[in-house]
């Protein structure tokens, strides 16, 4: 009996899963606004990809993945000093299997952000292809999983391999724009509380703030030339520590001079201190993929060196754990790539929930008019308790989108190569496939990337300036 009301409970979801977000997680969240319940959706749709990607990893998925017939043809070939070949497979099959699954991820989301290109309102037809259909999109995605298995590796392997390292390049810029944003509403709220309250107070709570992030991007520095630089050696990482650490030194500046807080008061070092501490996470990121292993050492080493240091006499060198070669078994995620997907993470679900009332994502189109934002909620959530209807999320989309539907999916469809490419260590297979390694290249699309992020945040805060004519309000 409890299996048969199981079911009809089931079947009483199906018409949700057809239909738009407002029914879908209506008694979750009755009074959101269906752009944020939609946004929400979708992101828990990644996530839920990148849970399995991470599950694909396991020793055990491996065992079972090398059962697939065929499935350990071709691919990542391992061939790695000190590790056995498994006598079945010498296919990496935990790294094959995650470029396929988020092969499925991006090519849904590009699919739709082509569909969605020029959707004004949630009057569009297209918009409620968007907002509902959620279990055709659901089966579409995993439809596509399921076939993405079967595709030969090879060339597949390697052409995946640089739209990955391509796309994650411009995830990691979306995601400095989105950090600065969140630092510019944090700012935002501490500066309306102060004219509202006590100002003492909220000065000293920004202040304190801004000096930790700082005092935090000091120790790290002083890490990395610990760690990740030698007297002798590990020279690139000389350069990327110092360069970047003299780039950060400068954007602080910057964002305080009198002319820019003239044109921007509301710019300072809370945002700059947010830059600073990605900036030193991409660097960090770029020495963690560097292919010298003495001057590549793991967090985990590194944080058990710290946690038990050895007695070494004053005038010696510290000795640097190095890291392990890529591990054929039980490899799951790395130490270094839980912080990535941490960063993912946030970004994410931020990008999900933040209003349009925000600037800074604004100006890259990732939001609609301002005008349009709160001009039908309430008369649609009043009309829902008129009729006696179960709640619903508001659809606060009729005049106008809120967000730019195509460049949410453009974002997501990064984000899925981004995915890929942390789980993987950004390891490259060569021509042959007999071995994957981390290479230069990685290393510099991440540094590039972090220089990147700072011209374009510097753009923010002269903009004002240089564009006298347009409005930056």
């Amino acid at each position: 009996m409890g299996a048969v009301l199981g079911v009809f409970s089931l079947a009483s979801w199906v018409p949700c899963l057809c239909s738009g977000a407002s029914c879908l997680l209506c008694s979750c969240c009755p009074n959101t606004k269906n752009s944020t319940v939609t946004r929400l959706i979708y992101a828990f749709i990644l996530l839920l990809g990148t849970a399995v990607s991470c599950i694909m990893l396991t020793e055990g998925m491996e065992t079972q993945l090398k059962k697939i017939p065929g499935f350990c043809e071709g691919g990542f070939k391992i061939s790695v000093a000190d590790i056995k070949a498994d006598k079945d497979c010498d296919v990496l099959v935990g790294f094959k299997a995650v470029y396929r699954i988020n092969f499925a991820l991006a090519i849904f989301f590009f699919a739709f952000f082509l569909l969605m290109l020029k959707v004004k309102s949630s009057k569009d037809p297209r918009a409620a292809v968007h907002n509902g259909f959620w279990f055709f999109k659901i089966a579409a995605i995993v439809g596509i999983m399921v076939g993405s298995f079967y595709i030969p590796g090879g060339s597949f392997t390697s052409v995946w391999f640089v739209v990955g390292m391509v796309g994650a390049a411009f995830f990691i810029l979306i995601q400095l724009v989105l950090l600065v944003d969140f630092a510019h509403s944090w700012n935002e709220s501490w500066v309306s509380r102060m004219e509202e309250g006590n100002p003492r107070v909220w000065y000293a709570a920004l202040l304190s703030v801004t000096t930790f992030f700082y005092v935090m991007s000091i120790i790290v520095v002083g890490l990395f030339y610990t760690y990740y630089t030698k007297p002798d050696g590990c020279t690139e990482n000389k350069f990327f520590i110092s360069i970047n650490l003299i780039l950060c030194i400068v954007v602080s500046i910057i964002s305080i001079h009198p002319k820019i807080q003239e044109h921007q008061p509301r710019s300072g070092l809370l945002q700059s201190s947010v830059i600073t501490l990605y900036t030193l996470y991409l660097t960090w990121s770029a020495m963690t993929n560097e292919p010298d292993r003495s001057c590549n050492p793991t967090l985990l080493s590194i944080i058990t060196h710290i946690a038990s240091p050895t007695m070494t006499p004053a005038n010696s060198t510290v000795i640097v754990p190095t890291s392990a070669p890529p591990s054929k078994k039980g490899h799951f995620v790395d130490a270094e790539n839980l912080l990535g997907l941490a960063v993912f993470v946030f970004c994410l679900l931020y990008s999900s929930i933040r209003t349009s009332s925000n600037s800074q994502v604004n100006k890259l189109t990732l939001s609609g008019s301002d005008s349009v934002i709160l001009g039908d909620t309430n008369a649609s959530g009043a009309n829902d308790e008129e009729d006696g209807q179960p709640r619903r999320a508001v659809d606060n989309e009729k005049e106008g989108v809120q967000y730019s539907y195509s460049f949410f999916h453009l974002m997501l469809c990064l984000a899925s190569l981004y995915i890929m490419m942390t789980l993987t260590s950004w390891y490259s297979p060569d021509a042959m496939f007999q071995n994957v390694t981390s290479k230069w290249p990685a290393v510099w699309v991440k540094i590039t990337s972090s220089w990147v992020c700072l011209l374009l945040y510097v753009w923010t805060l002269v903009a004002p300036l240089v564009l006298t004519s347009r409005d930056f309000s």
